[in-house]
């Protein structure tokens, strides 16, 4: 069964999630960089029709890029490891589970906001964010053994 948050729990956590997040998106940077540069050397030695290759550098690219991918993810999972959901690293979205009604919901936060201000159903996405209101502080729920 998934952790379930009470919005105070999950506000909690904000502060060590930001900084995960933060450092995810630099180490995706990274990775991205490493990948570019990789793929630049693949395409030159491609285009030139095998032209000698300075392997010693292009292995220390791909172990760089290796390296990030690996850092990465072990940032992600980090993050959801606490029982949060990553569900796009690109705007720094994240959700955390709840019940609301006896329904499973995500209180819904995203890089930059000061708090966990909304809320959406589980299929409902990004899109179908309402503001957490009172009928919802009434009527939701953490983790039901706490």
């Amino acid at each position: 069964m998934p952790k379930r948050f009470t919005v105070k729990e999950a506000e909690g956590l904000l502060p060590d999630v930001e900084k995960a997040l933060r450092t995810a998106l630099d180490v995706k940077a990274e990775y991205q960089e490493s990948e570019g540069a990789l793929q630049s050397v693949i395409q030159r030695v491609t285009l030139a029709g095998g032209v000698l290759l300075d392997s010693r550098a292009a292995a220390q690219l791909k172990s760089r890029r290796d390296r990030s991918a690996q850092r990465l993810k072990a940032v992600v999972d980090s993050i959801q490891e606490l029982g949060c959901v990553v569900k796009d690293l690109d705007i720094g979205l994240v959700d955390f589970p709840t019940l609301f009604r006896g329904r499973e919901v995500y209180l819904c936060w995203k890089l930059g906001e000061q708090g966990i201000t909304y809320w959406h159903g589980v299929e409902e996405g990004f899109a179908g964010r309402k503001p957490i209101d009172q009928d919802f502080l009434d009527h939701h729920e953490g983790d039901p053994i706490h």
